[in-house]
């Protein structure tokens, strides 16, 4: 695997010095439209360079998507993220955040999985409801790390990108435990009793949500205080912070919380903390630069890994046509899902549907949700999730990620 991670970080490395010469886009796309070339590339000199294509194929299996990025990165690029991320201006939009971040997600994740269901039932493609709802359910959070990539690109109004980050941010949470809850009923055939299953969800939601924020506040104040008493020593306050990242995201799995949570919580507070006038020196200096070379180096190694591990898929006209349809659903779900919440609630904006449609088109999909659709098991209708998975991440990313710009500019002239 250190192999793998080896070879992938030099592409990232070199992807990346290409980009930033002569492509010009955003770093995060730039990688991954690379990664998808090479991999044409690679495959077209399959009956030229065998073995070639055979390494790189193994080199892609031995690198272990799943866990490199649920187990790995996910913890430095949220923390990363939260860091600047201010908490002032996150509770002014705290009401739309949590709504987008709950009521959002579970009404997306009926209707993605209701209408994705009723369309491969139409094109006579084989997917039971349940697992129709656990793709809906992977779907439906937005990947933190795709949109805090592309927003940093963007001249979007500071509202709303508090709303889209925030949102981004905190609906791991939620849908994970809907996830696992949908995946727990798949997985006992739909014959769970409703009591026992609205139980265990409920203890879910406790365990990994509000534990994980709870844990989340207790890691980034017991951090602050470590770094605050070492503000001398720069270097170890960094130290610190690594070590507060790794081992307490490690931590999180065993005590059965959301690591996810805990890393954007901690990451806040200690940027806030740290950021404030009265702290700036040279361990603010040092960490924020650490930290930004961090987010960009593991952001490189992600995308250029979502945009290689695309030849895991095989090609089936029926999964691709299903895919397409499910772009369509996914979109229209979005748009739906944050209309009903938006409307609940009273806002600045002059215009509450332009807002909605940037919210929309700016809910991109990433590796989160690639990862979770790698989790399940041959019985979930796993090679067609994954496949359509794909589909909505790459759409969203390129697509959408590339023309956000271009639709604030045009709705906020």
């Amino acid at each position: 695997m250190l192999q793998s991670f080896s070879i992938i970080f030099s592409m990232a490395a070199f992807f990346s010095f290409i980009n930033y010469k002569w492509l010009k886009l955003p770093a995060t796309i730039g990688l991954m439209l690379m990664s998808l070339a090479t991999i044409i590339l690679i495959t077209l000199s399959k009956s030229i360079f065998p073995d070639f294509y055979m390494f790189f194929c193994d080199m892609v299996t031995n690198s272990d998507f799943k866990t490199l990025l649920l187990d790995g990165l996910l913890s430095f690029l949220l923390f990363a993220g939260a860091l600047h991320v201010n908490i002032d201006e996150l509770a002014k939009e705290k009401w739309s955040v949590l709504l987008f971040a709950t009521l959002g997600v579970l009404i997306s994740t009926f209707l993605v999985g209701g209408l994705t269901f009723g369309a491969a039932q139409l094109l006579g493609v084989e997917l039971p409801f349940l697992h129709a709802l656990l793709f809906g359910a992977l779907i439906s959070p937005t990947d933190p790390i795709a949109v805090l990539a592309i927003l940093k690109k963007t001249s979007i109004a500071k509202n709303l990108q508090i709303k889209i980050e925030g949102e981004s941010l905190f609906n791991d949470g939620i849908g994970v435990v809907v996830f696992a809850g949908i995946l727990l009923l798949a997985d006992m055939g739909g014959h769970a009793m409703e009591s026992s299953l609205g139980t265990e969800i409920g203890i879910l939601f406790l365990e990994e949500a509000v534990g994980g924020i709870v844990y989340g506040a207790l890691l980034g104040f017991v951090g602050y205080a470590c770094i605050k008493s070492v503000k001398d020593n720069p270097q170890l306050a960094v130290m610190i912070s690594l070590a507060l990242v790794m081992g307490g995201y490690a931590l999180a799995s065993i005590i059965h919380v959301s690591g996810p949570l805990a890393m954007v919580v901690s990451g806040m507070i200690i940027g806030n903390k740290i950021n404030i006038a009265a702290n700036k020196g040279a361990t603010q200096k040092l960490l924020n630069e650490i930290w930004e070379v961090l987010d960009d180096v593991f952001n490189g190694i992600l995308f250029v890994l979502i945009g290689l591990a695309i030849h895991l898929l095989k090609f089936d006209m029926g999964f691709l046509t299903l895919g397409i349809i499910v772009l369509v659903i996914v979109l229209l779900s979005r748009f739906v899902s944050v209309f009903l919440p938006y409307s609940l609630l009273k806002h600045s904006e002059r215009s509450p549907l332009k807002t909605v449609t940037i919210l929309t088109w700016g809910g991109l999909r990433g590796g989160i949700s690639i990862a979770l659709a790698l989790s399940l098991g041959e019985n979930s209708s796993s090679d067609l999730i994954l496949y359509i998975t794909y589909v909505v991440v790459l759409f969203s990313i390129i697509v959408q990620g590339l023309s956000i710009g271009r639709l604030v500019k045009k709705l906020y002239p």
